[in-house]
């Protein structure tokens, strides 16, 4: 098996085990914060659940990776993840004013809650997510997909925490109202991830140039490969979260026009490497051989001239995948 291989495989097994614990603590928070009467934990778990979402989606993701494209769909199935996490995006903003109005409630009339118990369910809960974090990060820098459910999970376990001390605090004080209090905030951060999640998939579908790209600094690098006299028609888009396409029409220099496949494939070269740049057409053209001299003197040989116009015998289309 390649290395290759054998590192999504781990990264596979890595992801159905922060999955598994993901689902055990969510299941206990819910059922635990029901059971005590916490509203901490109750949001404790509709944050677990964004977290399990992103976990589902991640691996997803690998998955699609690998389904065939066909002719009807030559991208494959990668824009499903945007679509699942519009609805997860929503979902969430939903259950964080269905949160936020019970808090209101509570804050208004303190509720008793189970102190101890929820003391014991978050703690069970943080090492839960401890435990899923660890199997994430060994992988956490050879795949952005994995750093971000490593982020969420790490996300997660920081409010685990905060139930923890609101937990430890109510058994020795009875300040209940300090219940409503760590769901509010819980609700915050959940809302925060809701509106990123929301805007980022929009921004995908309407094509948008991804965060990590600057338009100006990739055709400046362009234009410095030896041989580009200018760069335009450039569009950058994604087609999901992990995967970048560039278009753009690349003017060789007349001298330069017999090395056209060389500097296209220098130019895909530096943008995968640069900004992960994966899926990129590039059409190479001659602008200045439409007036320059040698075509003056071939005006009359138009089959060359046609040579000559377009580099080699018409549009070098250079693609990588």
């Amino acid at each position: 098996m390649s290395d290759g291989g054998h590192l999504d495989r781990s990264i596979t097994r890595g992801f159905g085990f922060a999955i598994a614990l993901t689902s055990v603590t969510l299941v206990a928070e819910a059922l635990g914060g029901w059971w005590t009467n916490s509203l901490a934990l109750l949001s404790d778990a509709a944050h677990v659940f964004m977290d399990l979402f992103a976990l589902v989606l991640s691996l997803a993701a690998i998955k699609l990776a690998n389904l065939p494209a066909s002719n009807r769909r030559t991208y494959g199935f990668h824009r499903a993840e945007i679509f699942a996490s519009l609805i997860n995006g929503s979902t969430l903003i939903l259950i964080a004013f269905g949160i936020l109005h019970e808090a209101w409630g509570r804050l208004l009339h303190p509720e008793a809650v189970k102190s101890k118990e929820m003391f014991i369910i978050a703690t069970i809960g943080l090492v839960m997510n401890l435990a899923a974090a660890s199997r994430l990060h060994q992988h956490s820098h050879d795949d952005l997909n994995v750093r971000s459910a490593f982020l969420h999970v790490i996300g997660d376990a920081i409010a685990s925490v905060g139930v923890i001390i609101g937990g430890l605090i109510m058994i020795y004080t009875q300040w209940y109202v300090l219940d409503a209090l760590i769901s509010v905030g819980i609700v915050a951060i959940i809302g925060w991830g809701a509106v990123r999640i929301i805007r980022e998939a929009g921004h995908i579908l309407l094509e948008g140039v991804p965060a990590h790209v600057d338009v100006d600094e990739v055709v400046a690098k362009m234009k410095a490969v030896e041989g580009v006299n200018d760069v335009h028609h450039l569009h950058c888009w994604s087609i999901c979260s992990h995967i970048t396409s560039l278009s753009a029409h690349i003017d060789i220099e007349p001298d330069y026009r017999l090395r056209q496949g060389e500097i296209i494939g220098e130019i895909e070269e530096m943008l995968d490497h640069d900004y992960h740049i994966t899926h990129s057409t590039l059409q190479g053209e001659c602008s200045k051989c439409l007036t320059g001299p040698v075509v003056q003197q071939l005006r009359h040989r138009p089959r060359r001239s046609s040579l000559c116009s377009h580099g080699h015998g018409g549009h070098d289309h250079g693609h990588h995948h």
